[in-house]
């Protein structure tokens, strides 16, 4: 059968642009379908933007701060609405600098929702589009809690375009990104109620990652309602009506929702064709990228395996590597970097010390906490938290942990240490750049008994 393209990619995010471009670049006749704007998750309605604002309220540290190194500031305030616009003009010129990419490469744009037909082809509006090959990669969606009142909360989406400020705002939730906004709103001048079900934020990250990271969002004057679910939300005024599992009442201006995101995959066709999915309705793949359907491939956030835009890249462009360039490639994830950008920030790598244990290693544990060397001018009392976490017998170093000021900058370094399996005699002989926070990660000497 003559199929109007070699590679159809449906989802045109980070993952599904980087695998179409670099397709294209090794011959075949690629096109993708996006019903949205280009650049998908990361570059519109996540990482960027929410980077953006952080950088905009980290302004207010600076000010802070200033006064200890001899700066007198006066008058300074945020101009919410200028930093949304600001925001706007980047992710607007990020959009056609995405287009152009693909446009460059050759590869085809189709705008509207597709939705697969049979393993060949996808139905977009009016048209039919065939292809001897699919790629998925549509994405996670924010999720609302099934409570009362859900359709006054609001996500992550709406939170990164709001054109006001709320005197108060509570969110749900205690994953990343319930904490990067909380950060963001109570620098920006909010009260900020955290409301959320375990006793410390980031489950799954490290255990003293998460007490440190706790306290100190604390100590930054957030309020922290551990132990609580949100029992409903109602309108009251122009307030909104927050009650919580202990009766507890609250009124704010806003109540985000951040209890995690969901792949997009409803109404994608995927049962029709005998897609396998998972509980979540995440498709199934196996570490080639190949779905339960020979010719339909699938990565990035729709998989549900790791969500990062960096992981959603690599699998696309592997897949592009293996059907169109000769060279097999498959993405491993077991060393994979993250940051959470809260404030303070958080930057992981590898194995936390309970996944370590879990999976049977004998470990060595190095920790330290100190006051940054800024930190003890400008007064302000927050410490930077680093730690190691080793094998015991042939001393390699299998996670790398870090809470405190360019933590994700740190981490991206020590995760090329990791991949190359780097001992702790390894860290030792690396001399430190000094003075900076990072050489405290080559001078750790005592283990943590």
């Amino acid at each position: 059968m003559a199929y109007e393209f070699d590679l159809l990619t449906i989802g045109a995010g980070s993952g599904g642009v980087a695998g179409s471009r670099r397709a294209a670049a090794y011959g075949p006749r690629v096109g993708i379908i996006e019903e949205a704007r280009i650049g998908g998750t990361c570059v519109l309605r996540g990482c960027v933007p929410k980077k953006l604002l952080i950088y905009g309220v980290d302004i207010a540290d600076t000010l802070a701060d200033a006064a200890g190194f001899g700066w007198s500031i006066d008058g300074a305030s945020l101009d919410w609405r200028k930093l949304i616009a600001a925001k706007d003009n980047e992710l607007d010129r990020l959009h056609g600098i995405y287009v152009s990419m693909l446009d460059k490469a050759g590869v085809a744009r189709i705008e509207g929702r597709g939705v697969l037909v049979d393993p060949h082809t996808v139905q977009v509006g009016d048209r039919r589009v065939t292809a001897e090959r699919i790629l998925i990669a549509t994405g996670g969606w924010p999720t609302v809690p099934d409570i009362p009142g859900k359709e006054l909360m609001i996500t992550s989406n709406e939170a990164l375009d709001l054109k006001n400020l709320p005197e108060r705002i509570v969110i749900y939730g205690a994953g990343y990104i319930a904490v990067e906004f909380a950060g963001i709103f109570r620098a920006a001048g909010c009260t900020v109620d955290l409301v959320f079900r375990g006793d410390q934020v980031l489950r799954g990250f490290d255990g003293e990652v998460r007490a440190h990271l706790t306290d100190s969002l604390a100590a930054r004057g957030i309020n922290l309602l551990p132990g609580r679910t949100i029992a409903s939300v109602a309108e009251e005024g122009a307030a909104r009506r927050v009650t919580l599992s202990d009766g507890s009442v609250i009124l704010a201006g806003q109540v985000m929702a951040a209890t995690g995101r969901a792949p997009n995959t409803k109404g994608l066709g995927l049962e029709a064709v005998g897609v396998q999915t998972g509980v979540q309705g995440e498709i199934i793949v196996d570490n080639w990228s190949r779905t339960s359907v020979p010719s339909i491939y699938a990565v990035g956030d729709v998989t549900n395996r790791f969500n990062l835009t960096p992981v959603a890249i690599a699998e696309a462009r592997a897949v592009a590597e293996t059907l169109y360039n000769q060279n097999p490639m498959s993405v491993f994830e077991n060393i994979v970097p993250t940051a959470v950008f809260s404030r303070p920030e958080v930057g992981t790598v590898g194995l936390s010390e309970e996944a370590a244990l879990a999976a049977g290693h004998k470990l060595d544990i190095y920790t330290t906490r100190f006051r940054p060397m800024k930190n003890t001018i400008s007064g302000r009392a927050e410490r930077t938290f680093m730690k190691l976490v080793v094998d015991q017998p042939s001393q390699r170093v299998l996670g790398a942990h870090m809470v405190g000021p360019d933590a994700a900058e740190i981490v991206q370094g020590l995760a090329v240490a990791l991949t190359c399996g780097a001992t702790k005699q390894q860290f030792d002989r690396t001399i430190g750049l000094h003075p900076s926070a990072a050489e405290e990660f080559v001078t750790l000497r005592d283990k943590r008994t």
